[in-house]
């Protein structure tokens, strides 16, 4: 199908099955990829997942046609909030946890190390430091967290972030850069100097 996102949500709102499922086929790894780094967990991610186009198809009548992206990232921004404070009540999370979210949906972030290594030692290296760097963004505070998520992984303009978030594009700014320090604090300085 060839149609833009709002042609789709209004199709969707008319009875067309077809248009939703082309929209879960358009966002889903995207969607499934911002849970996971946001979760650590690929059980929980698919959850949310599934709970994030529940409401996409229960509030399909509240989008307003623009920013159909920005929108559904907003919903997987609310759903992973609430579903970390359900979490919070019922239990304790365990800090030695690792993290079950496959490579395919966790793409590692730029200059890590090169994709095409053909050394074994070389590859070990590399998933030494795509571990490194997936703690280290785990560890962010939740805003920071879904701030680089949302503005590295799924490529979404600064505008756009502030709108999934429901905040200003300059506190965008200042979550990105507190962001990025941490992390330059919490990276061994090797990681960036990889060739």
């Amino acid at each position: 199908m060839g149609y833009s996102d709002e042609n789709l949500i209004a199709a969707h709102l008319e009875g067309d099955p077809t248009a939703f499922r082309e929209l879960v086929c358009r966002y889903g790894d995207g969607v499934l990829g911002y849970l996971c780094h946001m979760t650590g967990n690929r059980d929980q991610a698919e959850d949310l997942f599934q709970e994030t186009f529940k409401r996409v198809h229960e509030k399909a009548y509240t989008f307003r046609g623009e920013g159909f992206k920005s929108w559904l990232f907003t919903i997987a921004t609310r759903v992973t909030i609430d579903g970390v404070r359900r979490r919070k009540r019922r239990m304790t999370v365990s800090l030695n946890q690792e993290s079950d979210c496959d490579e395919q949906t966790s793409p590692p972030l730029a200059g890590v190390a090169d994709e095409n290594a053909a050394d074994p030692a070389d590859e070990l290296v590399r998933q030494e430091q795509k571990e490194q760097v997936r703690r280290a963004v785990e560890s962010l505070p939740t805003g920071q967290r879904a701030t680089l998520v949302l503005a590295y992984y799924q490529q979404l303009s600064y505008r756009e972030v502030a709108q999934a978030l429901g905040c200003s594009v300059g506190a965008v700014k200042t979550q990105m850069s507190r962001a990025l320090a941490t992390l330059a604090q919490r990276l061994p300085d090797s990681i960036g100097a990889t060739k």
